[in-house]
């Protein structure tokens, strides 16, 4: 018995090295999303661009979407920023906004200096619309359907490489359905 009690912690060690390892092979790009296949979750959020007025779920309706995740404080939203703007003004992808976790003046501040990109931007002050939708950081991007239902997520910037291999071929098929 005393031995048995030697070789414990080897194999606690062991044990957890394993979850360790297995946790290092994981991409954390593919991070899963409970709402796949399910609607935008309900919101009364204010809209950015447009003090006093608010915006609903109801805003994803009609044609197929992305619905992306930034804030002025995030680094990477600089990054992606750029393509963003061409997906929407040449490529003429309706992108709406989520503000998040961020203030009005600096957000507004940013399109003043960069362009903006959004058919509208929900002003996510508190982060409770991206608590809802499971947000982990920004730049999150969302495709919705013509129905207001999420149909894929993707974590990180977006680019070219990642449009054209990742979004683009579900985007289309949702835009012929």
């Amino acid at each position: 018995m005393k031995r048995l009690l030697l070789f414990l912690p080897l194999m606690a060690f062991v044990i957890l090295g394993l979850f360790l390892w297995k946790g290092l092979s994981l991409d954390p790009k593919k991070l899963p999303s409970a709402l796949i296949d399910k609607p935008v979750p309900a919101f009364e959020l204010p809209w950015l661009e447009r003090p006093g007025q608010r915006l609903t779920q109801e805003v994803f309706k009609g044609q197929v979407s992305l619905l992306n995740v930034w804030a002025t404080w995030c680094p990477s939203c600089r990054t992606e920023h750029p393509f963003l703007m061409e997906l929407a003004h040449d490529r003429n992808i309706p992108i709406y906004g989520i503000d998040y976790k961020d203030e009005a003046e600096a957000a507004n501040q940013w399109f003043e200096d960069l362009g903006n990109p959004y058919v509208a931007n929900i002003f996510d002050e508190q982060g409770s619309l991206g608590l809802n939708l499971g947000v982990y950081g920004a730049p999150e991007t969302y495709i919705v359907d013509k129905n207001g239902i999420i149909r894929y997520r993707h974590v990180g910037p977006l680019n070219d490489a990642i449009w054209k291999s990742s979004l683009l071929p579900i985007f289309q098929q949702l835009a012929e359905q």
